[in-house]
């Protein structure tokens, strides 16, 4: 699905992909993916947010962390923009969950080469009432919990907010193997002026992509966060992949995922700049 565009940019050349993890996570989450994208001529970097670089064991050893307590959305934000910064070349970023939302917010400052949000928290003023989004989110939205402690994820609300539909013996390794505390501030950011978006401005191409059984950022919610930029002088396309929950980044089969994401940026890295044109075909959907 792709938005009405009257103007728009294609990707800026690179060879560099930069990966964002999201909330409740460490860059381990995107080991395969690197290797995949690696293997087909990118350089691909993946640093942690800040005080998620220890090992998982050792970040829920430490819980709770009254330094991982104060993080905010907009530290680490701000973390991944001088890591731009120091980069040879602008990176094409892609971000799963709230990394999603730091993809969008880095995309609009004018330092990538394009961005996709995979799975992606909402930015300020999209919203969703569904009972699993609440019921997902409540461990660092409950305003009734303290900031001043991060939130640690017990096995079932894990289950129930990321891993829905998965076997159990793959949930129980996930769980034990890549699951931190996280930061209730960062949780929060996006109701604040950390998520705000501007979307009336031109800049390079957004992917947002969606998992049809995710209950932590449903469907329609990151449908919502696509509408956000119908007016957008910009190319900003959208995919539900329907079999997908929210750890489609290592779902069995994520692998077709990735490709899609090639493909697009395939896609769109052809593209001239022009003032008025109409939109390439879209993508085959899943």
């Amino acid at each position: 699905m792709q938005n009405n565009i009257s103007k728009y940019k294609p990707l800026k050349p690179t060879k560099s992909i930069l990966f964002i993890h999201g909330m409740y996570m460490t860059p381990k989450v995107w080991d395969e993916w690197q290797n995949w994208f690696d293997d087909r001529g990118y350089d691909t970097y993946a640093p942690a947010w800040p005080h998620h670089a220890l090992s998982v064991a050792e970040q829920n050893e430490k819980h709770p962390d009254s330094e991982l307590a104060q993080l905010t959305l907009d530290d680490v934000i701000k973390h991944y923009e001088d890591l731009i910064q120091d980069m040879d070349e602008p990176p094409l970023v892609i971000g799963h969950s709230m990394g999603g939302l730091i993809a969008q917010k880095l995309l609009e400052k004018g330092i990538t080469a394009g961005a996709v949000a995979v799975n992606s928290a909402p930015p300020k003023g999209v919203l969703s009432f569904k009972y699993s989004f609440i019921k997902a989110n409540l461990p660092h939205l409950n305003l009734l919990l303290s900031s001043k402690k991060p939130a640690q994820l017990t096995f079932e609300q894990f289950d129930y907010a990321f891993a829905n539909g998965m076997e159990e013996g793959e949930k129980q390794y996930i769980y034990q193997n890549y699951m931190v505390p996280e930061s209730r501030k960062v949780g929060r950011g996006p109701l604040g002026s950390d998520g705000k978006i501007t979307t009336q401005t031109a800049r390079e191409p957004l992917l947002i992509i969606a998992g049809g059984k995710d209950h932590i950022i449903p469907d329609s919610l990151n449908r919502s966060n696509f509408k956000k930029y119908r007016n957008s002088p910009s190319h900003t396309d959208f995919i539900t992949f329907q079999n997908r929950n929210h750890l489609t980044v290592l779902q069995p089969g994520w692998e077709n995922v990735a490709e899609y994401i090639l493909q697009w940026v395939d896609e769109y890295s052809s593209l001239q700049i022009t003032e008025s044109e109409s939109a390439p075909a879209p993508l085959p959907a899943f």
